[in-house]
């Protein structure tokens, strides 16, 4: 999936060997984690002006390659409680066709390109295009990258969770709106 603006020029592929080139070494790690959690490989390759564009533009593109990928009928939740080190949060997926983030990231010590900001910002491009529901609480945390990492690595659990080949429509209306 590739996705160009005036800001960005983002191509994400799923199920695909290659190298994580973003230009961002922050970015580049967490979807190091993202994906090895989530189970797939994946190339991504990205040019940008700002952060925040790269970040938004990294999950916007993501969504739209992980809904292209969705079988017929697919596990639609995912969860996952992570920790690491000082750590400790929870994440909560929902690919129901209906975009919301709840992105509750705490921590007492900033370290430098982890951001909250950042995180949002591709959160919220991630369930925009992937149509998705997504919930993220720090449970606790003193260090900023122990928490932004370990709500990477449990987003990706989750997302593999959701993605997952499911039996049956999960949704008591019969259907899902992620492809609307």
């Amino acid at each position: 999936m590739r996705r160009t603006t005036r800001e960005t020029d983002v191509t994400v592929e799923l199920n695909s060997t290659g190298k994580i080139e973003t230009g961002d070494k922050v970015l580049d790690h967490m979807l190091t984690a993202l994906f090895h959690y989530m189970g797939r490989s994946a190339r991504v390759k990205a040019e940008y002006d700002l952060r925040h564009h790269l970040w938004e533009d990294v999950g916007i593109t993501l969504g739209e390659e992980l809904r292209s990928k969705l079988p017929e009928k697919f596990r639609r939740f995912g969860s996952a409680i992570i920790p690491m080190d000082d750590a400790l949060v929870i994440v909560a997926v929902d690919i129901s066709g209906r975009p919301y983030v709840s992105a509750e990231l705490s921590f007492e010590e900033d370290e430098e390109g982890f951001e909250k900001t950042l995180v949002r910002e591709f959160l919220w491009g991630l369930a925009r295009s992937l149509r998705a529901t997504i919930h993220v609480k720090t449970l606790s945390g003193v260090n900023a990258h122990h928490v932004i990492e370990a709500a990477f690595k449990g987003l990706g659990v989750a997302l593999g969770q959701a993605i997952h080949e499911g039996e049956r429509v999960e949704s008591t209306k019969g259907l899902l709106e992620v492809w609307a």
